[in-house]
């Protein structure tokens, strides 16, 4: 079988990947609480309707409702034992809805962040963390996946630990890490120096990037230094928040609209991001405005931090001091 994702690239200046699963199932009807990746095989309507409107949408690449089942993850829910059945059945089902448009569509198998911190900050070694992934990903690449999907890790030891498992499915990685603290991730890396560290691996990631973070403004200057350390042959990932969480009478809503992730994903064409999507808050519309947007669009020079300043608002930069 051919690398879809590899072909598409080739074929196209960029691909649009889909938006939030965790905050569009609490939508759906999802529990606080509840992990929506048991929907997998407790409920597989609502994770395939969720699959179906991204394709509809126009979504190149929709990720599976895995995010959170890694063996060692599903321990936190008691669920460690089902991790090969809640990982085939989110693939399955998203190849289902893939394989259902009327052109090619990419099934990235998701694969979120353990959920702990590996030694000398935690109890998790190395071995543990990859060999959690390698389950993973072995079970993501028989329910159909495309491509293995690390998404949201903020440290190089967890991230060089998953891109270790996920490459024993034999299927193509790529990743994204989250850098929501002055555009450096919470352990303190920059984009610059995680490329560095991504280019280390071979064979190489296919896609690399950053996900989620402290609102659109932040992931497009995140963006701008990935895609200037990555050289015009990296494929650069966006995949931005649509806004900031607030409360809103009792409930969770994010503060971005969908004129602010269009500007968001024109912002990313600019800097020569290749895959743009969006993360939590973005809903099956927004990401469709944010593709029509995207049509027939010119992109334009990179970026400085005062055009996006002026574009999405103010960079959030911690002051010294500030918590």
């Amino acid at each position: 079988m051919g690398n879809r994702l590899a072909e598409l690239l080739e074929e196209r200046d960029y691909l649009c990947a889909d938006g939030a699963t965790g905050t569009n199932a609490f939508d759906m009807g999802l529990k606080p609480g509840s992990p929506p990746d048991l929907w997998n095989i407790d409920k597989p309507e609502n994770p395939l309707a969720l699959y179906t409107a991204f394709v509809e949408a126009g979504a190149d690449i929709i990720l599976t409702n895995t995010f959170g089942s890694n063996p060692h993850r599903l321990i936190l829910d008691k669920m460690e034992h089902k991790y090969e059945e809640i990982n085939v059945a989110g693939a399955k089902l998203a190849r289902q809805a893939a394989d259902a448009a009327d052109r090619p569509v990419v099934v990235a198998g998701s694969m979120g962040p353990t959920g702990g911190m590996m030694e000398p900050f935690g109890d998790l070694t190395s071995d543990v963390v990859e060999a959690a992934f390698e389950k993973q990903a072995l079970a993501l690449a028989e329910g159909g996946a495309d491509v293995i999907w690390i998404e949201t890790i903020f440290a190089f030891d967890e991230l060089g630990a998953a891109i270790k498992g996920a490459q024993k499915s034999g299927l193509p990685v790529a990743s994204t890490m989250t850098f929501d603290t002055a555009s450096r991730t919470m352990m303190g890396d920059t984009p610059e120096s995680a490329v560095a560290f991504v280019q280390g691996f071979d064979p190489g990631l296919i896609a690399f990037g950053a996900n989620c973070g402290a609102g659109p403004s932040m992931l497009i200057d995140t963006v701008s230094g990935l895609c200037q350390a990555s050289g015009p042959d990296g494929v650069v990932i966006a995949k931005g928040n649509c806004g900031m969480p607030q409360m809103v009478g009792g409930k969770v809503q994010y503060s971005g609209t969908k004129e602010v992730m269009a500007d968001y994903a024109r912002l990313a064409r600019d800097c020569d991001a290749r895959i743009i999507g969006g993360c939590c808050g973005t809903t099956p519309e927004i990401l469709k405005y944010m593709i029509d947007s995207l049509r027939d669009y010119e992109p334009g020079e990179p970026p400085s931090q005062d055009r996006i300043v002026d574009v999405l608002g103010p960079i959030k930069v911690p002051t010294p001091g500030s918590a």
